[in-house]
C-alpha cells in the first residue's frame, strides 16, 4: 500500500478481534473500540499473546511482531473521522447495529466505507439509518478471522460501484478472497448454512440420530471439515437462531422454521462455546 490506511472495528468480540488482528497484520492502522472498554484491553492483550505465541513457536519474527503490534491500537474517545475504513463488528441485533450506524454516518468522513460484519442483517436497512447508504457494505469475514480465506461482500441497492472496488482491493490486501452476494435474506452463505445446520438440529430431535453420529455422517460421509451440530456450538447458538429468525421472516416459508430444540436452548443460555455448553459441553 502506498499509504497506511486507517481501519476502526467497532465490537471487541471474536469476529472483531480477529478482524483487528488480521488487518494490522498486513499493515493498516487499526483502531479498536467497544462500549465496554475492559473488553477493547482484553482483546488487544489477547491478540498480543496469540503473536507472542507464534513467535515462541518459530512461525514469526520478533521484528514483524513488533510491526504487528505498532499497527494496533485502541480507541480513546468515540471520534469516527478520519478513518478509511469503519467495519462494525457487534452482536447479531438489527436495532444495536443501526444505532451504530445512524451515529457513524453523522460523523465519519465523506470518504470513509462504512462496513458490517453481519452475517444476515440488512445491508440496505443499515444503509438507510447510516443516511449514506451508497459508503455502506457488507463485509461479512468467517470464523475464525486469521485462518478462514473467505469474505462474503455484501451490495446494498444503493451501494456504489467506488465502495465496492475499494472493499474488494481491501479484502485482497489482507490476502483474503472476496465472494460477492446481493442483499437478500441470509446472503449466499447462510441461506445454505443455516437451513443445514437447523435441518441436523431437527435430525437431532426427532431421535433419528445422535449428535455424535450426525456430526461422524457429514464430517466422514460428506467431507465437511466440522459437523453441523460442532460447527453451530462454534458459531454460537444466539447467532444462529437470529439468522434463521431473519430467514423465516424474510421468506416466509416453513423449510425457514427454527428448531423448536434451538430455541429451547437459547432460552437456557446453552449457546454453544461462549457458554461452555450447547450441543456438546467444553471446559
Amino acid at each position: 500500500m502506498a499509504e497506511k490506511q486507517k481501519i476502526l472495528v467497532i465490537g471487541c468480540g471474536q469476529m472483531g478481534s480477529g478482524i483487528a488482528q488480521t488487518a494490522s497484520e498486513h499493515g493498516y492502522s487499526v483502531f479498536l473500540s467497544d462500549l465496554n472498554k475492559d473488553f477493547t484491553k482484553q482483546a488487544v492483550t489477547q491478540i498480543h499473546k496469540r503473536w507472542d505465541l507464534g513467535l515462541k513457536k518459530g512461525k514469526r519474527q520478533k521484528e514483524e511482531i513488533d510491526f504487528f503490534k505498532s499497527n494496533l491500537h485502541t480507541l480513546g474517545q468515540d471520534n469516527y473521522s478520519g478513518y478509511d475504513f469503519i467495519i462494525e463488528a457487534v452482536s447479531e441485533d438489527e436495532q444495536i447495529k443501526k444505532q451504530i450506524f445512524e451515529k457513524i454516518g453523522q460523523s465519519s468522513c465523506k470518504h470513509t466505507i462504512l462496513g458490517s460484519n453481519t452475517s444476515s442483517i440488512s445491508i440496505n436497512t443499515l444503509g438507510k439509518a447510516s443516511g449514506f447508504p451508497e459508503r455502506v457494505i457488507g463485509i461479512h469475514f468467517m470464523n475464525p478471522v486469521p485462518i478462514m480465506k473467505l469474505v462474503e461482500v455484501i451490495e446494498g441497492d444503493a451501494t456504489s460501484t467506488e465502495t465496492i472496488q475499494k472493499t474488494l482491493n481491501f479484502i485482497k490486501n489482507i490476502k483474503k478472497t472476496p465472494a460477492k452476494s446481493k442483499d437478500k435474506p441470509g446472503f449466499i452463505s447462510n441461506k445454505i448454512l443455516m437451513p443445514m445446520i437447523n435441518e441436523a438440529i431437527l435430525t437431532l430431535e426427532s431421535g433419528t440420530g445422535s449428535k455424535e453420529d450426525i456430526d461422524t455422517v457429514m464430517e466422514l460421509g460428506m467431507r465437511h471439515p466440522m459437523g453441523p451440530l460442532k460447527l453451530a456450538d462454534l458459531i454460537g447458538l444466539d447467532t444462529c437462531l437470529a439468522i434463521m429468525n431473519v430467514l423465516y421472516s424474510g421468506f416466509k416459508e416453513e423449510k425457514y422454521k427454527p428448531s423448536g430444540l434451538l430455541v429451547e436452548k437459547v432460552n437456557n443460555n446453552e449457546l454453544g462455546r461462549k457458554t461452555g455448553i450447547g450441543f456438546y459441553k467444553y471446559n
